[in-house]
C-alpha cells in the first residue's frame, strides 16, 4: 500500500507491505546484508531501512510479516508533537473512491481526530465522508459536541454518515470523544482494552443524541478507531510485541487479518510520539 505525506511543507510516501507468509523466524538476521533464504543477495531489506526516514517491521511464524518504510523530500524540523498517528483507508474492492475519511487536526494546542464512514460505498459514500472531513477541519476550533453538530447541518444533501471525533491530551492524560453511528473508537494498554461510547444515529440524516464523553488516557496507551469495514473481534495480545510497533504498522496488521472485505475500511491508531503522518 502506498500513500502520500505532507507535513510541515515536506513531502513523501508511506509505503506498507503486507504479507500472510510463514514469517521470520530471526527478523535482526534477516536485516542483516548477505543474508536470505533464497538465494539472492540479501541486500534487499537493510537497503530499505537504510533509505527511509522511519522504518519498522513485525513478523511472527505462521502470521506473516508487515513492513513499514517513510520516505521524505527533506528531514522534518518542527517542534516534537504530541502524538504518532498511523492509518489505513482503503474502499471496498472494485470501487475507485473510498466511501470512508479520517482527518487531523492540531489547532491551538488540541489534537483532533476525525473517522467518518459515508453510508454504503462509492462516489456518494466518498462525497459525504469527505464533507465530513472538510467540515471538522473548518470547525476545529470549536467544542467536539459543535463539531458534531455543524457536520450533522452540512451532511444533509448527502446520503449522511457515521462519525467520531477524538480530541486527544496527553498532558491531561485524557481523552475526549463523541461518537454518532458505527465507528468503534478503543484504549488499548497493558492491561485491556476500553471501549468508547457512541450513539446510535446517521450525521445528516437523524441522530438520537449527541454527547462528549472523557476517558483517562494512560502512559502507553493506544487509541484505535475504525470503520465497520473492520471485524470487531481483532486483540493487538494475539501479537508478541506489535502494539510498541509504529501506528502505521498496527493499523497495517488489523487491516490485514480482520477487515471484513465486503466494505469500505479504516483503521486508525495513535499514541503518544515524536513524529506525525
Amino acid at each position: 500500500m502506498l500513500q502520500s505525506l505532507h507535513w510541515d511543507g515536506s513531502t513523501g510516501i508511506e509505503i506498507l507491505a503486507l504479507d500472510r507468509g510463514p514469517g521470520m523466524a530471526n527478523v535482526s538476521r534477516c536485516l542483516n546484508d548477505g543474508f536470505s533464504t533464497a538465494g539472492t543477495a540479501g541486500t534487499g531489506l537493510g537497503a530499505i531501512r537504510r533509505l527511509s526516514d522511519v522504518f519498522d517491521i513485525h513478523s511472527s511464524a505462521g502470521t506473516g510479516t508487515a513492513l513499514l518504510a517513510r520516505l521524505r523530500s527533506r528531514p522534518l524540523s518542527p517542534p516534537a508533537p504530541d502524538l504518532e498517528i498511523g492509518a489505513v483507508c482503503l474502499p471496498k474492492a472494485g470501487e475507485q473512491e473510498c466511501g470512508d475519511a479520517w482527518a487531523f487536526s492540531r489547532h491551538q494546542g488540541r489534537n483532533l481526530i476525525l473517522v467518518a464512514d459515508g453510508l454504503g460505498h462509492g462516489p456518494a459514500a466518498a462525497a459525504a465522508s469527505s464533507e465530513a472531513a472538510r467540515i471538522f477541519q473548518q470547525s476545529a476550533g470549536l467544542p467536539l459536541e459543535e463539531i458534531a453538530k455543524a457536520a450533522h447541518a452540512a451532511l444533509r444533501p448527502t446520503r449522511g454518515a457515521a462519525l467520531a471525533i477524538a480530541e486527544v491530551s496527553p498532558n491531561l492524560q485524557a481523552v475526549r470523544f463523541v461518537g454518532v453511528g458505527n465507528i468503534a473508537g478503543a484504549i488499548v494498554t497493558a492491561q485491556g482494552s476500553r471501549s468508547l461510547v457512541s450513539y446510535n444515529g446517521t450525521i445528516g440524516y437523524e441522530i438520537t443524541k449527541i454527547k462528549e464523553f472523557v476517558f483517562p488516557w494512560p502512559q502507553n496507551a493506544l487509541l484505535v478507531m475504525h470503520s465497520d469495514g473492520l471485524a470487531t473481534q481483532w486483540r493487538l495480545d494475539r501479537y508478541a510485541g506489535l502494539a510498541a510497533k509504529h501506528p502505521s504498522l498496527i493499523a497495517g496488521v488489523l487491516y490485514r487479518d480482520f477487515k471484513r472485505g465486503r466494505d469500505d475500511v479504516t483503521v486508525l491508531i495513535a499514541r503518544e510520539g515524536k513524529l506525525l503522518p
